[in-house]
């Protein structure tokens, strides 16, 4: 079982990742790991943060000699504005007249809520943690969960459908996703050069402002066979384990499976894809084939061999420059809502983030259903049912 665990403040010394349950002997490539790091970072309408930090995975554990050695993976990603919080957030008691508290809670984020859970006298505790600065940390242990699935051909990304009102209003294919992901300059995000600018544009307007604005993001998993998950139990389901852990991201408010929301109001013999079967080995792990994968390739709560396709419905970042109506916490009189340096739109940054839950979730399936205390171990199990889901 593939277990993964986060640690760090978003203006604290480091991030902490660790990821255990990686079979030993899985190729690390340290670059790749860095990439997707950077990726997360990217974006049009990301904020100052992001000029300041340049996340790099510095690995403390289960890595030796370019490979993983069948020992928790410990990764830190240290924070470079820690310089300038230092005093204002220190291990020990320091000087009070430095601590910078969050007088007033922010509507949107957990700022009341964790402030009246934990009874601290304001929400500064809980903006640091909330923060979606802790995504670093997945993002980090989903690049080693990549790197293994990489070993069996089962590749996962992600790409932006929707920003605001603008929405690309067709498929994409794996084609378009992995050439949109390969670029070294990211916009938003989208396969269609033209939908991407009238997304920019929705971005520039809310710029304009003060305000921010959400979307929807897309997860594709490309090569998983048909199998993973079960319809046994409710919590071994593929499609229930993909939407808690791509809701469990910040800021996300709805997740959708394959064509799940159109679904509801169509009729079933336009929402159900038709199954065929090709006379030919077409090279793919079955010869059962669908035209359509309206399904978003689970049925039953089990993967059934096309492309696993999840959506993220992300509301609008809850900090903004023109802050909405709240209370002090010392006084409890009207006011503004604190603000703190923010993002305008991380769409594509949070599909990255997806990407890595997704990939968490998918590597630990695959490690329960073929096992393997060795990558070689797990290659020979995942080969020789391949074989026998080609052969049906």
């Amino acid at each position: 079982m593939i277990r993964f665990f986060s640690a760090g403040e978003s203006h604290g010394e480091a991030l902490i990742a660790m990821i255990n349950g990686l079979p030993a002997g899985v190729p690390v490539d340290l670059e790749f790991v860095n990439r997707e790091l950077w990726r997360r970072q990217q974006g049009y309408g990301r904020g100052g943060r992001m000029k300041i930090e340049t996340d790099k995975a510095h690995v403390l554990s289960g890595v030796r000699h370019g490979k993983t050695i069948g020992t928790p993976v410990a990764i830190e990603i240290v924070n470079r504005d820690w310089k300038n919080w230092e005093e204002k957030l220190p291990v020990e008691a320091g000087d009070p007249a430095k601590h910078q508290a969050v007088a007033s809670p922010r509507p949107g984020h957990a700022d009341l809520a964790g402030a009246l859970k934990y009874n601290f006298p304001d929400a500064r505790y809980v903006l640091e943690r909330a923060s979606a600065r802790e995504s670093t940390s997945r993002v980090a242990a989903g690049a080693f969960a990549k790197l293994m699935l990489r070993e069996l051909g089962i590749e996962i990304l992600s790409h932006v459908i929707r920003v605001g009102h603008m929405e690309l209003q067709r498929t994409a294919a794996w084609d378009e996703i992995v050439a949109v992901n390969q670029k070294d300059e990211v916009l938003l995000g989208c396969v269609d050069g033209e939908v991407e600018a009238g997304m920019k544009q929705e971005v520039e307007q809310v710029s304009r402002t003060g305000d921010t604005v959400g979307g929807v993001f897309e997860v594709v998993v490309h090569g998983a066979p048909a199998g993973l998950g079960t319809y046994a139990q409710w919590d071994e389901r593929l499609d229930g384990l993909l939407a808690w852990s791509v809701m469990s991201l910040q800021a996300v408010k709805a997740v959708e499976i394959g064509r799940g929301v159109t679904a509801a109001e169509s009729f079933g013999s336009q929402v159900h894809d038709a199954i065929h079967y090709a006379d030919e080995n077409n090279g793919r792990p079955t010869r059962f084939t669908r035209e359509q994968n309206n399904a978003g390739g689970i049925e039953g709560g089990v993967s059934n061999g096309e492309d696993i396709v999840v959506r993220g419905y992300l509301k609008p970042i809850s900090t903004l420059r023109r802050p909405l109506e709240s209370v002090r916490f010392d006084t409890r009189e009207a006011t503004s809502a604190a603000y703190e340096r923010s993002d305008i739109c991380v769409v594509p940054a949070a599909g990255v983030a997806a990407e890595s839950m997704v990939a968490l979730t998918i590597a630990d399936l695959v490690q329960r259903k073929f096992g393997g205390d060795s990558a070689l171990e797990m290659k020979r199990n995942f080969a020789g049912y391949i074989e026998q889901i080609r052969s049906y």
